[in-house]
């Protein structure tokens, strides 16, 4: 009996044992809500490449990602749609890096509903009495927002607009309420618009803002640094790229 109780016992460690193996090959990634789509598709590709590895994702804006990281969330990946917030992070110590890059670029455009849109061509037009609600992503925590004040203020157009803002939560929100026809614009990503299908039709493509692209980097607390930084290195592979360029991010 004495050896059948002992192979018992090595079982039932080895039982114990394989969920926090498994556990322990799991990383969390924090990324900006224009990124969904894309990691949706690319999380199972890097699975499938990383034998024994689990990725979740973790989508909102940019800023509040952040906040929910300082705060000691368990996070391995931050990836951000602007440069000030991964700032920002690495003022704040909460990010290596060491492992900082940038991996992919954007474009903000100005999107109208593609039903009964009011036709707007130039920013000037969005002072015209036809246009009584225009989408803004929160300039405190969400890229798309500043990089939208950069271009309004450019224009000296900010101030004369702002009662006309319906502030959102991220930039799929500013989608969600243009292709519900609730406002008669917003600012999104080109990416982002092109996700929306037919709900939504680019008016144009406003200028004066700095360039959006879109820093990647392991957060300092990860406990799985190494299967993170893996992930970050996993998006410049072919398989990866393709999905990347194929909903209409850029090479940095």
């Amino acid at each position: 009996m004495r050896p059948f109780r002992l192979l018992f016992l090595a079982s039932a460690v080895v039982a114990l044992a394989l969920p926090l193996a498994a556990t322990a090959q799991q990383i969390t990634v924090s990324a900006a809500a224009s990124l969904t789509d894309a990691f949706k598709e690319i999380g199972p590709k890097f699975e499938a490449a990383k034998s024994g590895a689990t990725v979740r994702f973790n989508f909102a804006a940019s800023g509040v990602l952040l906040q929910q990281i300082g705060q000691g969330a368990p996070v391995d990946v931050f990836a951000s749609a602007d440069q000030d917030t991964m700032n920002r992070g690495v003022e704040q110590k909460v990010i290596d890096t060491a492992t900082r890059k940038d991996f992919v670029t954007n474009s903000l455009v100005l999107v109208e509903p593609a039903k009964d849109a009011v036709g707007v061509k130039t920013l000037q037009d969005l002072s015209g009495a036809s246009v009584k609600k225009i989408a803004v992503g929160k300039v405190a925590t969400v890229p798309v927002g500043r990089y939208t004040k950069q271009v309004l203020d450019n224009a000296n157009l900010w101030t004369t607009l702002e009662p006309k803002f319906v502030q959102a939560d991220s930039v799929r929100q500013v989608l969600d309420y243009v292709s519900r026809g609730e406002v008669e614009a917003g600012f999104v990503y080109r990416t982002d618009a092109a996700v929306a299908g037919d709900k939504v039709k680019i008016a144009f493509t406003p200028t004066g803002h700095t360039p959006v692209t879109y820093p990647i980097a392991v957060v300092a607390d990860s406990k799985q640094k190494a299967l993170a930084g893996d992930f970050i290195n996993f998006l410049s592979t072919p398989a990866a790229q393709e999905v990347l360029t194929r909903y209409g991010f850029g090479k940095p």
